[in-house]
This record gives C-alpha cells, sequence and structure tokens, in this order.
C-alpha cells in the first residue's frame, strides 16, 4: 500500500502568481485522479485555511468523509494564518475540534521565521498535552532554526507522534550545514518523524527534477534515521510548481536507490498506515 502523508485540496487555489483554473486546480477530484494515475491507494489531505479557503478543514473533511477508504482529513488548529494563533486559550480549542471531529491527528503551522519559544511556554505545553492525552498525531510546519525546540517539546511528550513536515524545512548541502546539523539531532528522539516531502522548498533550483540536491538531504536523513520514522508525502498540489504528482513519488521511489526494498515499502506507506492505525 502507498500512502501520501502530505497532500492539499482547497475550493481556490491559495497561491500566486494567478492560474487560469484558480476554481479546479486544487479540488479533491483532481487530487484523486492522479492517486490513481501513480498508484497511490491514501492519503492524508493537510488542511490549511489560507488565501480564500477559510473553511478548508469543512472541505477536506467532507471529501475524507466521501470517500473514507482513500482519505483522512487533519484539521488546521492555532495556525500562523489563524487570528487565535499562539494566543491564550489554544489547549481549550484544540480540545473543542478534537471532542467535535475525533481526528486521527491534526497540523499545527509555526511562523517559520519566529521565537519558538512558545511551544514550551505554559500555553504551549498545555495545547500539546490535549494532543498527548487524545494520542493523536502532531502533524507539524517549523523553519530549520525551530528545530532543537521541536526536539524538546518531542521529549516532553514522548508518546505522542510529531511528523515534521518537508524535510524540516533545511536546505539542502552545502548552504545548510547548521539546519541539517539541527535536524539529525532529532534522530534519537524516537517519537519524531520526517516527511520526505516538499523537496523544491530543499535547494535554490527546485524545478530540477528529480532534485538532486534535495536527494543528499534524503540520504542523510535516511542514514540518521530509524527507517520506521520516515514518511513519503506529494505536497500536492503545492508540488505542481516543481514536478507532477507521479514525479513527487519516483523522487523517493525511484531516484533514492539507496533505499532499500524493505525500507522503501515502509517508507512509502507502511510507516504511515501503523501511525493511522495507532490507537484506533
Amino acid at each position: 500500500m502507498i500512502i501520501d502523508a502530505h497532500c492539499h485540496a482547497w475550493h481556490h487555489w491559495p497561491y500566486l502568481p494567478a492560474v487560469p483554473d484558480p476554481l479546479s486546480r486544487a479540488r479533491v477530484e483532481r487530487l484523486l485522479w492522479e492517486m490513481d494515475q501513480a498508484g497511490v491507494e491514501r492519503a492524508v489531505l493537510i488542511s490549511a485555511a489560507i488565501d480564500g479557503n477559510p473553511d478548508n478543514y469543512a472541505y477536506t473533511r467532507s471529501c475524507a468523509s466521501a470517500v473514507s477508504e482513500r482519505l483522512v482529513a487533519f484539521p488546521d488548529v492555532d495556525c500562523r494564518w489563524h487570528a487565535t494563533h499562539q494566543t491564550p486559550g489554544a489547549a481549550q480549542r484544540l480540545r473543542s475540534v478534537l471532542r467535535q471531529f475525533d481526528p486521527v491527528g491534526f497540523t499545527h503551522y509555526l511562523d517559520e521565521s519566529a521565537d519558538p519559544a512558545w511551544l514550551l511556554s505554559p500555553d504551549g505545553m498545555a495545547f500539546f498535552a490535549v494532543a498527548d492525552e487524545a494520542r493523536v498525531i502532531v502533524s507539524l510546519a517549523c523553519g530549520a532554526r525551530q528545530l532543537p525546540t521541536v526536539g524538546a517539546l518531542a521529549q516532553r511528550f514522548a508518546r505522542t507522534p510529531f511528523l515534521v513536515h518537508h524535510l524540516g524545512r533545511v536546505k539542502a548541502q552545502p548552504s545548510d550545514t547548521e539546519g541539517l546539523r539541527a535536524l539529525l539531532q532529532l534522530a534519537p528522539i524516537p517519537n519524531v518523524y520526517i516527511k520526505l516531502s516538499g523537496f523544491g522548498f530543499a535547494q535554490e533550483d527546485g524545478w530540477d527534477f528529480p532534485c538532486t540536491s534535495a536527494l543528499e538531504l534524503v540520504r542523510a536523513i535516511y542514514a540518521n534515521f530509524d527507517v520506521d520514522r520516515l514518511c513519503w508525502g506529494s505536497d500536492y498540489p503545492v508540488s505542481q510548481r516543481y514536478m507532477t504528482y507521479r514525479q513527487s513519488l519516483e523522487t523517493v521511489r525511484t531516484h533514492c536507490s539507496f533505499i532499500s526494498g524493505n525500507d522503501m515499502q515502509k517508507v512509502l506507506g507502511g510507516n504511515m498506515k501503523a501511525l493511522l492505525e495507532r490507537g484506533r
């Protein structure tokens, strides 16, 4: 089974430059078609209420309900685009979402340029304590400079899986040795997972499929992390900026030849399947 650990669907295309088909380019029907063509059985929809999509979780939730065998929707809770981001009451807001919708996980996006101290503040700790109590997956977007704080947070809540987006937003070598060092320092923390996704973000020439310099970053992650904590994700439709959906899969399946056969099965779906079934 191949499972896409990170993709999106929106009513309205949320990015610049403008596209000629903003009302169809990011719709779930296109995602499902792409999954079928690539042989991807399931996908995790990461909700993001950005630019013209204030009700994105309502949309992704309805999509997942219609084809529950194919899609799982994670709500976005107190993310950087929400007015409530890092304001008092975060724990209560998360508890309300979990009680109302009972998701297997949720996503939380940090402002990558901001000080990550909130994560370990009383409000931040209360927020993640709710996640820990509910035994849900935390899908976390952060910047490379925030990784040490993320590691400290994960150690505080050792039974909660933290899925770090897009290779930790580390830039490919040799431009970001400090970021890579911070990412690899998370390797001994057993509840930190890394999404092998967002390859174009990792290198200056993001369009240059198969993102050769980013694959060296994947190689370093694979050499240091337990393979059971690595999950492939397409980041579709955002990844259309630099590759097709099928290419996002083949970036790992074909071009990461250093990943062994059994390990590849885990990365492409086995690990995410185990997480989705965790505690359910």
